[in-house]
């Protein structure tokens, strides 16, 4: 690994939309030269604009249980312990910042797509693509087909720009380290149709092909220290942002960490556990234990 040089970003941050749009995420880094690690959080945003939420036919806390609610939370020591961390501000209804931006519902739209799109995958045909057309129960959440401007507005000013910045963010780390290692950081329901237990941690790595194994393996190591279970690529292998980015012959690692909401969070109303502020110091923890590993492993 290579000495650390310095890190120059952008101080203006991309446009936002002409009507209600701000950034789309918030980036904390630490003080001083930043591990060759960012930890993303895309699904944990909690912001919904009026006009999304003027177009609802069901209650917004069925749209808000969709969402990966407090990990950005869960990781929030990542910039004191000397790594970056994005986190989303939106909710993933208004954009999934995890799914291809061509996974487009045809049928949302009154006036046509914002964008080509691929043949329908079987995420579009159950509501759950990019721009989703369920919540929570799997039921319709709009009143109304969106526009296509809004649908491009929400794919430009949240999608493009959140993965704008966290590849610029990836390719500063790496032409700083020689390597970087994307922790991409999720949630997951406890309770899934046809499953009857899910381990506490799912480590998604593609089955080898976004991280370095051997790295995907200590990092399994450090939550069993902690006395949690974990499973591997199963029911989670990794999406989007692990496909994307993961490229380890290129030194960019990307490995997805889901979390068993069941451990730190009522999922029916939103709100933490007693055990939460345990389950935060673990993560803090293992967050630590992440960053050693990186830079004993994470080599050019």
């Amino acid at each position: 690994m290579t000495g650390a040089l310095p890190l120059t970003r952008s101080a203006t941050p991309p446009p936002a939309g002409p009507h209600v749009y701000s950034t789309p995420y918030r980036l904390d880094v630490p003080d001083g030269s930043p591990a060759p690690v960012l930890f993303a959080s895309p699904h944990s945003g909690r912001d919904y604009p009026a006009s999304m939420q003027a177009a609802l036919r069901v209650p917004l806390i069925d749209v808000r249980r969709t969402e990966d609610a407090f990990v950005d939370e869960l990781f929030g020591e990542v910039p004191a312990l000397g790594a970056t961390l994005l986190a989303a501000r939106y909710g993933r209804s208004v954009a999934d910042l995890n799914r291809d931006p061509r996974e487009l519902d045809a049928s949302m739209f009154s006036d046509g797509l914002p964008r080509a799109s691929g043949q329908p995958t079987a995420r579009v045909q159950a509501g759950l693509g990019c721009l989703p057309r369920v919540g929570a129960r799997g039921e319709a959440i709009y009143a109304r087909r969106l526009t296509r401007e809004e649908g491009e507005e929400r794919l430009t000013c949240v999608h493009d720009a959140y993965h704008e910045r966290l590849g610029q963010e990836l390719a500063l780390l790496r032409e700083a380290h020689g390597a970087v290692l994307l922790i991409d950081c999720h949630s997951m329901p406890s309770v899934q149709p046809g499953r009857r237990q899910l381990a506490d941690i799912v480590l998604g790595d593609r089955f080898g092909s976004s991280c370095d194994p051997r790295l995907t393996g200590r990092v399994e190591r450090a939550f069993r220290t902690h006395g949690l279970s974990v499973a591997r690529n199963a029911p989670y292998a990794g999406g989007y942002t692990t496909r994307r980015y993961g490229r380890p012959k290129r030194q960019v690692h990307a490995l997805q960490i889901e979390i068993n909401r069941g451990l730190y969070m009522d999922e029916h109303m939103i709100s933490r556990l007693e055990r939460f502020a345990e389950i935060r110091a673990i993560i803090t923890d293992v967050t630590a234990e992440i960053l050693e590993i990186a830079r004993l492993v994470v080599r050019p």
